[in-house]
C-alpha cells in the first residue's frame, strides 16, 4: 500500500485520474488517457459515464487504490486496456482476451456487421476461419440465430479462450482444432458452407517497424505476421478452399491488408470468384467479399 500513496496524492477519484494524466501524457493522447480511466471505473468501480461524472470527487478504498496503480504501470509498459481489464467489446458481446488472441477491432465489427445484413437469413451454415477469440463466430451466431456456426483455429490456446466466450455469451459454435495452410483437417459441409469468413495472418514480417508496442509486445505474431514473400499465403488457401466447399450462393469474405487489395482482388479472380472491395470507417480497404463467377 505504501507505494501506492506514492504514485497519487490523495485517494480522490478526480485525483487519480489528474494521475493518470500526467503520468501517461508523453505515451498516449489525452483523450485516450481519459478513456482508458473510464474503462477502468467501469472495471474497477462498476461505474458507467454518468456514474463516474456523478461521484468523481469521492474517494476510494486502498484495495481499488492499489488496482489502479497496477493499471498505470500496465498502460507505461505498453500493455493493451484490454488485457488489463480482461476483455472488450465487439458487435454487443463481450469477448475475453489476453497474449494468446488478437484484440478484435473496430474494423472487424464492420466487416460482421455488413456480413449479417447482407447474409440476412441465408446463412445457415458459416464457417470462421482462424477464428482467435471466437469474435467472428460468436456475433455472427448472434445476429444469424437460426444458423449453422463452425470455427477453426491451429492454436488450442485460442480456441480454449473462444469456448469460454462462446458459452459466456450463450452461442452453440462449434471450435474445431485445424491449420488452414495445411488445409486439415477442416471442416466440410455435405450442403457446403453458405458463409467463409476469415480475419487470417496478412501483416508482412518488414512492416513491424511502424507497428507499436501495445502490439508487438502483448499479441501472438502466429495470428499476425506472414512473411514478404508470400503475403497473399492465408488468402490463397482459404480461397482454393472455398472454391470447393462454398455452396451454390455461398459468400467469401476476409479482411485484407489494405496494401494488397488489387492483388487479392487479382489471386481471386484467378480461382474463378468476382471479388469487391469494401473500405473500413477510416476509408481504408479493409475486407473483400465475392462470390464464384460461374453462380
Amino acid at each position: 500500500m505504501n507505494t501506492t500513496r506514492l504514485i497519487f496524492s490523495t485517494n480522490r477519484v478526480s485525483d487519480v485520474e489528474r494521475c493518470f494524466l500526467d503520468t501517461l501524457k508523453e505515451l498516449y493522447p489525452e483523450k485516450e488517457i481519459r478513456s482508458f480511466f473510464l474503462m477502468l471505473c467501469e472495471a474497477f468501480l462498476g461505474w458507467d459515464k454518468v456514474a463516474y461524472l456523478l461521484h468523481r470527487s469521492e474517494t476510494i478504498n486502498q484495495s481499488d487504490l492499489l488496482r489502479f496503480h497496477w493499471a498505470l504501470d500496465d498502460l507505461k509498459r505498453h500493455r493493451p486496456i484490454q488485457h488489463i481489464i480482461g476483455h472488450t467489446d465487439f458487435c454487443g458481446c463481450r469477448i475475453d482476451v489476453n497474449e494468446k488472441v488478437l484484440i478484435p477491432r473496430p474494423e472487424t465489427e464492420e466487416m460482421v456487421e455488413y456480413l449479417a445484413a447482407t447474409a440476412n437469413r441465408s446463412a445457415t451454415n458459416v464457417l470462421d476461419l482462424c477464428t482467435g477469440s471466437g469474435c467472428i463466430a460468436i456475433a455472427l451466431k448472434k445476429l444469424l440465430p437460426g444458423s449453422n456456426v463452425v470455427a477453426v483455429d491451429i492454436s488450442a490456446d485460442a480456441l480454449r479462450i473462444a469456448q469460454a466466450n462462446a458459452e459466456k455469451n450463450c452461442t452453440g459454435v462449434e471450435f474445431v482444432l485445424g491449420d488452414v495452410l495445411q488445409g486439415a483437417p477442416l471442416p466440410i459441409s455435405s450442403d457446403g458452407w453458405n458463409l467463409i469468413v476469415s480475419n487470417p495472418p496478412y501483416i508482412t514480417l518488414s512492416e513491424k517497424g511502424s507497428m507499436y508496442r501495445n502490439v508487438l509486445d502483448y499479441e501472438p505474431q502466429l495470428a499476425l505476421f506472414v512473411p514478404d514473400n508470400d503475403p497473399l499465403l492465408f488468402y490463397r488457401k482459404i480461397t482454393a478452399f472455398a472454391q470447393q466447399n462454398l455452396s451454390p450462393d455461398g459468400l467469401l469474405a476476409m479482411e485484407i491488408n489494405e496494401r494488397f487489395g488489387q492483388e487479392t482482388l487479382q489471386m481471386l479472380r484467378d480461382y474463378g470468384f468476382t471479388g469487391e472491395l469494401h473500405k473500413d470507417f477510416r476509408g481504408k480497404d479493409r475486407f473483400i467479399t465475392a462470390v464464384l463467377s460461374s453462380r
